[in-house]
């Protein structure tokens, strides 16, 4: 399996060669837990999320990459924003695509299954908000999830 490196305004970066739209999923529970995973291709803690599939909606992309990903079935509740910095590169090296962020992360809340970990997850946990500041993070899933939580969500209908 590939790695996954992420680069931040960096003149070293490799030139990007894609741009996929992609969804990641803030999910919060009855106790003001996040649904985390941990990444199997970098090992830092993220979100639940992946690429749009051609066919679907954003919606439905983010119920089934969450599900995949964490066993948690979802109700997509909002939007938290779109993150599309041209200077945010992801490099992946099974394949040496070096793709141009575009994420559209929106929000969700659970509505059942069981957590399970996944070739895309190592690890699968809720998260209190106060302990994700210890957590290995991207900063680019650092700032997704500082912007849901101070900023908020913005209902769409999808």
């Amino acid at each position: 399996m590939g790695r996954r490196i992420d680069y931040y305004d960096d003149p070293n970066a490799p030139r990007a060669n894609s741009l996929v739209p992609s969804v990641n999923v803030v999910v919060e529970n009855h106790k003001g837990e996040i649904l985390m995973i941990r990444r199997t291709d970098n090992d830092n803690w993220a979100v639940p999320g992946g690429a749009i599939d051609l066919g679907e909606s954003i919606t439905q992309a983010a119920i089934r990459e969450t599900k995949e990903e964490t066993g948690i079935d979802v109700e997509i509740t909002g939007l938290v924003g779109i993150y599309s910095d041209p200077k945010h590169v992801i490099h992946y090296t099974s394949n040496d695509e070096v793709r141009q962020e575009f994420s559209i992360v929106m929000a969700g809340r659970p509505l059942g299954g069981n957590l399970s970990s996944s070739v895309e997850s190592s690890e699968v946990r809720w998260i209190p908000f106060n302990d994700i500041d210890s957590l290995s993070l991207d900063q680019s899933m650092r700032r997704r999830i500082g912007c849901y939580r101070s900023e908020g969500v913005v209902t769409v209908h999808l």
